[in-house]
């Protein structure tokens, strides 16, 4: 079956599936493994100090697939940029969106805080700027300063965490309601029927991360690794650090941990979640050759 979204068109990638921006283990092997599988591998700029070692990081990568792949830039509020000298502004990662761009990334992402400087840039170059935020209010903004598409994660994710962020399911409806620009669901999202139901709540593509910390690619820890294999999301002490914005300094997955049960690599990941969409899809009803929600 052929997946068309706006998203697809956008990103040329197979499916409408993009990886998350992962501190730490967002680099080039595990990145070129998901656009090999035929989603949108993600490097994430943070884990780079230097402009040469973020300009080997690219090279890197585009040896390792021909696929098209992104790089996200998280932007720091300026509360925590206060806390830690570390922490990056908009403007220290200037150089760094100029490799990417020269190199031919297309497909540039932010998120934490504002970066339209940055999206700028990446439309002077001919990219498209896709903006991540916690809520749809953000979100809006982001559109109003013209990203080309928005991520919004929903409360059952992890990382960073809003006081008004909804659900993963009222992110989607409203934001499909309130905004032009093409949505990519996040949160909580762990297998097909959830891959399928954020595409129904009006996602033009939908962003893995939890789900694919237990890959063979990943170069998280194995401790980590057995913590998402292992982890009971209905446990008290998992719903408090989820739901009740006490995650911080916890290095634990989403809610989308409970569909994750042994290591698959990351291509029997994304086949499985697009093949077992597709029986669901022909279960429906569906007899066509091409999901079109365009």
């Amino acid at each position: 079956m052929i997946w068309n979204t706006r998203i697809t068109k956008m990103t040329n990638t197979q499916y409408p599936i993009i990886m998350g921006a992962f501190a730490i283990i967002g680099k080039a092997e595990f990145a070129a493994a998901f656009s090999n599988a035929g989603g949108l591998g993600i490097i994430t700029a943070l884990n780079y100090r230097t402009n040469e070692e973020f300009q080997e990081e690219i090279e890197k990568m585009k040896k390792l697939t021909s696929k098209p792949f992104g790089v996200n830039f998280t932007v720091w509020p300026p509360q925590v940029r206060e806390r830690s000298q570390r922490a990056q502004s908009e403007e220290s990662y200037f150089d760094f969106v100029d490799i990417a761009l020269d190199a031919g990334v297309k497909v540039i992402t932010t998120s934490a805080y504002k970066a339209a400087t940055i999206g700028k840039k990446v439309h002077d170059a001919g990219g498209f700027w896709f903006h991540k935020s916690a809520t749809v209010k953000h979100a809006m903004s982001a559109e109003k300063h013209g990203a080309d598409a928005v991520t919004i994660v929903g409360l059952e994710g992890t990382g960073f965490k809003n006081p008004n962020q909804n659900t993963t399911l009222v992110n989607m409806t409203m934001a499909r309601k309130m905004l032009k620009i093409p949505l990519i669901a996040a949160g909580g999202i762990g297998d097909s029927r959830g891959f399928l139901a954020a595409l129904a709540m009006g996602a033009d593509a939908v962003c893995f991360g939890s789900a694919i910390m237990a890959t063979k690619e990943s170069p998280a820890s194995d401790a980590w690794k057995r913590q998402v294999l292992t982890q009971d999301i209905f446990d008290e002490q998992f719903h408090k650090k989820i739901y009740h914005l006490e995650l911080r300094d916890s290095p634990i997955g989403s809610m989308a941990v409970g569909h994750v049960d042994k290591e698959t690599t990351i291509k029997e990941f994304i086949d499985n979640i697009v093949s077992n969409a597709e029986k669901i899809l022909r279960n429906w009803g569906f007899n066509g050759d091409t999901f079109n929600n365009t």
